[in-house]
């Protein structure tokens, strides 16, 4: 059941206030946390061929490519330096994080933005001369936000290219909108404030509403909807907002463990959490379906396990769960027979080639190497009928 028309009203007002307020708070580069408290200092930037948005990056430039993070306001507030000490803080830990609006800017924003962010982000990885060329991961891209800002980040989660999605003291406002509940595929995480927080039933009738086999994190703060973006380096929300990302953007399961298992690290704290098909190695739930039997030759053995985790008209979302034999492996390959009239759309978790009829899905840099009997899995999105796809793994 979608929430009450005063609430929708409340969140929608409370918006501007909260945004002005963070405006008037720690958010000029004076006030803001000076460098994060991470290994890169940072600051913020701002560039001609991405009018209307604020950059935040480390100083120098670190050797390792960085995430990225695009960043819807609260209130869709046009001032880019709305959440400055959040959003540097990230920055200073090696990621690349682009706020809507420029730099103490006015009006309000929208989610096509955030999919201005994501290309200025790939063109200029791609462009010699540019101080970014090869210097980002655009494999691993996080679209998030705060209030409004959140209602932006659902808009745009659907893009191939997004590997998470944040929602910050938001959901969404009506039943109509939850069309966009429906689309998820990749995994998503939820940083709210509490039974006081205006958005907190929005958000956890959004979280009642996610598609079967999602994985997912809830956390709640008893902050309220203001959260702790204008304390020093973002407060409690940007140091876990930080855990989040380098566990979904660069592997790291220590950071991961805070978020997974009975005995996760904000379990274990000031949090409470709930947990949807989270596991560490790379988010998504440890199913058991009956493996194919492999193709045979002398590569070392491995089983793929196929499930269809959500199917509608036009549409699926499946997961494979690649299984090491009696040999470890240093690499593994999936072929996947779809039936006629089904095709791929998007592979996480896993390189693909092809789209129909016989496609291959081969591991990631940090899914490859198995031990005897260990387990990894991939997913992906697809259109039409996905029951009748066989799976195959050849391992090496």
């Amino acid at each position: 059941m979608r929430r009450t028309s005063k609430i929708v009203l409340g969140l929608v007002a409370v918006m501007a206030p909260v945004t002005s307020m963070i405006m008037a708070i720690g958010v000029t580069p004076a006030d803001a946390a000076v460098g994060g408290s991470g290994p890169y200092p940072a600051d913020y930037e701002t560039s001609t061929s991405l009018a209307n948005h604020t950059i935040f990056r480390p100083q120098t430039l670190p050797s390792e490519r960085l995430p990225i993070l695009v960043w819807g306001n609260g209130g869709c507030s046009a001032n880019g330096l709305s959440q400055g000490n959040f959003l540097r803080e990230i920055a200073s830990h090696g990621f690349l994080a682009i706020a809507n609006g420029a730099p103490n800017g006015s009006g309000s924003t929208n989610s096509q933005m955030l999919t201005q962010s994501i290309d200025w982000a790939v063109a200029e990885n791609s462009r010699q001369g540019s101080k970014y060329y090869h210097k980002l991961d655009t494999s691993k891209v996080a679209v998030a936000g705060f209030s409004c800002g959140g209602l932006e980040a659902y808009a745009v989660s659907n893009d191939p290219r997004v590997t998470t999605t944040g929602i910050f003291s938001s959901g969404l406002l009506n039943d109509a909108d939850d069309y966009q509940l429906r689309r998820l595929t990749k995994p998503i995480a939820y940083f709210v404030g509490g039974p006081s927080d205006i958005a907190y039933p929005n958000a956890m009738d959004d979280w009642g509403k996610l598609p079967s086999g999602l994985p997912a994190f809830m956390g709640n703060l008893n902050v309220g909807h203001g959260g702790t973006y204008d304390q020093t380096n973002g407060g409690e929300f940007g140091r876990v907002a930080v855990l989040y990302l380098k566990w979904r953007l660069k592997g790291d399961t220590t950071a991961g463990a805070n978020f997974v298992g009975a005995d996760c690290g904000l379990c274990r704290g000031q949090w409470t959490v709930q947990q949807k098909n989270l596991t560490l190695g790379d988010g998504t739930p440890p199913t058991t379906p009956p493996p194919t039997t492999p193709p045979p030759g002398d590569t070392p053995a491995c089983t793929a396990g196929y499930s269809v985790q959500n199917q509608w008209n036009g549409g699926f979302v499946a997961t494979v769960n690649v299984t090491a034999g009696s040999a470890p492996l240093t690499g593994w390959r999936v072929t996947l027979t779809l039936p006629s009239g089904a095709s791929v759309t998007s592979v996480w978790n896993g390189v693909g080639t092809g789209t129909s009829g016989t496609v291959t899905v081969a591991n990631q840099s940090y899914n490859g190497r198995l031990a005897s009997g260990q387990a990894t899995s991939f997913g992906f999105q697809g259109t039409g009928n996905g029951s009748a796809t066989t799976a195959t793994c050849a391992g090496s």
